[in-house]
């Protein structure tokens, strides 16, 4: 079982490059930003939470965000190949609290992938991104906080996984083929 954080900036290509990755190595896939965007379309009492958060350019409350993410991990019952969390952990308390929560089941993280793109990029790709599917969060003001959320809350996320033992950098530039083949590479090296 090869339990994934894919990680990187809001725009560094974390959902193109898990689909990808589901397709190669048949793993499922936990988004918090598509289960947080379905919750808010359903209008649940979480989704209600969520975008009060989300309007604002914040994170989610980590007990919260646990929580939904247990419900779906399990969801997926025992015998699955692994999971690629996108989009958290976000903060150290998360990334400790996930670590928690796999190890209650016998389960791990094997690697965390940094998707390493930089900021003027990850600025032109996100308002193209808001331009073509209508995301009410890809405006330049609330890319701009939810950047400035990213350097100061969850960039330090990769030296904690470098402690651990699990952090690898990927170049996030190139073609999507050329970017994936660098993950390959990645998950290739991993042990089972």
């Amino acid at each position: 079982m090869k339990n994934i954080v894919i990680f990187g900036a809001p725009g560094a290509g974390k959902g193109t490059q898990s689909d990808k990755m589901i397709a190669k190595y048949g793993l499922s896939h936990i988004s918090t930003g598509d289960v947080l965007r379905k919750e808010i379309k359903n209008k649940t009492e979480l989704g209600k939470t969520a975008k009060s958060y989300i309007d604002k350019g914040q994170l989610i409350p980590d007990e919260l965000m646990i929580d939904i993410l247990a419900h779906v991990y399990d969801g997926f019952g025992k015998n699955h190949k692994g999971v690629i969390f996108d989009g958290f952990p976000r903060t150290i308390a998360q990334a400790e609290a996930l670590k928690k929560m796999l190890a209650e089941r016998g389960h791990r993280v094997a690697a965390m992938i940094e998707l390493s793109v930089p900021e003027e990029e990850l600025m032109a790709r996100l308002i193209n991104r808001g331009k073509i599917s209508g995301r009410s969060d890809d405006n330049e003001e609330t890319i701009k906080k939810r950047l400035d959320v990213y350097h100061n809350q969850t960039a330090p996320l990769i030296n904690w996984f470098e402690k651990e033992g699990l952090h690898h950098h990927v170049a996030g530039l190139g073609t999507v083929d050329e970017i994936f083949a660098r993950i390959s590479a990645v998950i290739g090296a991993l042990a089972d």
